[in-house]
């Protein structure tokens, strides 16, 4: 490993550093304030990570031109609380990245999100463990809508936790984010499968 390479590692080491304590910051805001007053914490930290942050998926040309991340107004009817069943528990699902080889996941359960739909809950089976929450729905790729390979609305690996209450896990689709592929090629995401595609469309969270 070059030293070019050892610090390209250590900043994206810190920007999932500064992303976990992000997403304390939210959960202990959602909890004592409000989610709507979370989301705009969320937003002003999101912005600044990108526009001076090293690990940032822009490149320089992108962080000069930079006003903000294109994010939705925050609408309480996309906060829900869903605890899992055991509906498709086990299965395994393999993803093809350029980078990173082969990465397995295994289903956990399936949410099912009231006037939404059905969503695959996963779990990352490497190193870390990590819940891993993926979607795409009917704004993927729409004029004025989301990125068209999906969003990701828990990767808990990265730090992206929302919290639970009691047994359901919290999910605010305000909160949903474009994987780093959506603004730079170089990145290897996970896309959302079959069983995480939405037919509902979620006009909240960040847009493309």
């Amino acid at each position: 490993m070059t030293t070019t390479e050892a610090l390209a590692a250590a900043d994206v080491a810190d920007w999932r550093l500064q992303t976990f304590e992000l997403y304390a910051q939210v959960r202990r805001t959602a909890r004592d304030d409000s989610p709507a007053a979370a989301h705009v914490l969320w937003v002003q930290g999101r912005d600044e990570l990108f526009v001076t942050h090293p690990a940032s998926a822009l490149s320089a040309a992108a962080k000069a031109n930079f006003t903000g991340l294109p994010v939705a107004a925050y609408n309480p009817d996309f906060r829900f609380e869903c605890v899992p069943s055991t509906e498709g528990a086990g299965q395994e699902m393999l993803v093809q990245t350029g980078t990173d080889g082969t990465v397995p996941f295994e289903q956990l359960g399936t949410l099912d999100v009231p006037g939404i739909g059905a969503l695959a809950l996963w779990q990352l089976r490497s190193y870390g463990g990590g819940i891993f929450l993926p979607f795409r729905d009917a704004s993927s790729g729409a004029d004025g809508g989301s990125y068209g390979g999906g969003r990701y609305l828990l990767d808990t690996i990265k730090g992206a936790n929302l919290g639970r209450s009691g047994g359901a896990f919290i999910l605010d689709f305000n909160f949903a984010y474009n994987p780093s592929c959506a603004y730079d090629e170089a990145w290897a995401c996970p896309l959302p499968g079959p069983s995480n595609r939405l037919a509902a469309r979620i006009p909240v969270g960040e847009m493309y």
